[in-house]
């Protein structure tokens, strides 16, 4: 076996198309699809199911994959520490970025360049979206690390380094008739137009969750992707929004306490759960942790 049918072999598995499979390994689909077949002669199993219509594992592929995984990870903390050997650490990290509170010990800049100026020879490449997509990103390692805020219930698949956490609250404009209150139920807000973001944030997914298991619906008078256009669309009287105090960039605007069950949203470094960690995530994970850490 090579590494190369093997790393064919993970990512078709991955993306569940040799299409997709080609276009990420930067490849025709041809020889794709002959390094996978070269690889079940080799095995004398077939990997995986092929109709006209969709790409999924056998039994044997699904008994393969979390080895070849193990494989791939372990050639590439073989070749990090030659080139440690060689002088410093060396390669990629792939880094998903989302709109951050600017308080936070471990911005995204701050450790960007903190970990540029320790490890000079790994290259840090970023996307920006929301957590939701990062996270499907991460399970298919199309990403190494990523700032996620997303409730537990969508966490499967990650394993988590919690950076600060939040509780959701209404977030509404100091005149409203709620503004004053102590807390508020979820019934009493499904008559308010709401202002939310959209359905890739860990935000989103939190509030529509809450709202489902109440059995309650609510109109969503509009949708915007970042954090202070929603505190400006509320600030102006055009909704009511439920976010953390993050969120909240207006004076004129208030955080009332959700009465009962209110979402805790956590902001995390979040990479893919297992050990197969490259050694420069882990060399970025670990720059946060002591970028964390209160100095003396």
């Amino acid at each position: 076996m090579e590494l190369r049918q093997i790393r064919a072999f993970v990512v078709v598995a991955d993306e569940a198309s040799f299409t997709r499979a080609a276009a990420r390994l930067n490849k025709v689909q041809s020889a794709v699809s002959a390094s996978v077949r070269n690889l079940e002669r080799q095995l004398g199993v077939e990997l995986f199911e092929r109709t006209t219509h969709h790409v999924q594992l056998t039994e044997a592929g699904r008994l393969f994959l979390p080895e070849a995984r193990r494989t791939l990870a372990a050639a590439q903390e073989a070749q990090h520490v030659l080139e440690q050997l060689r002088g410093g650490l060396r390669g990629e990290v792939r880094l998903g970025l989302i709109q951050t509170p600017r308080h936070i010990a471990v911005h995204p800049a701050l450790l960007i360049a903190e970990f540029r100026a320790r490890h000079p020879g790994v290259t840090v490449s970023v996307q920006a979206a929301g957590s939701v997509r990062h996270a499907e990103d991460l399970r298919k390692r199309r990403l190494d690390v990523a700032f996620v805020i997303l409730p537990p219930e969508a966490t499967a698949g990650l394993d988590l380094h919690v950076l600060a956490s939040e509780k959701i609250q209404l977030l509404c404009r100091a005149d409203h008739p709620l503004a004053e209150r102590d807390q508020v139920e979820l019934v009493e807000l499904v008559d308010q137009p709401f202002i939310e973001t959209p359905t890739t944030w860990g935000n989103r997914l939190a509030t529509d969750t809450a709202f489902a298991r109440a059995g309650l619906t609510r109109k969503i008078a509009y949708e915007i992707g970042d954090a202070a256009g929603l505190a400006s669309l509320v600030k102006h009287g055009l909704g009511i929004a439920l976010g953390p105090m993050s969120f909240i960039t207006e004076d004129e605007i208030r955080a009332v306490p959700l009465a009962s069950d209110a979402p805790s949203l956590a902001l995390s470094l979040a990479v893919p759960a297992g050990h197969d960690v490259s050694a420069p995530a882990k060399a970025l994970l670990q720059t946060a942790r002591e970028l964390s850490e209160p100095t003396a």
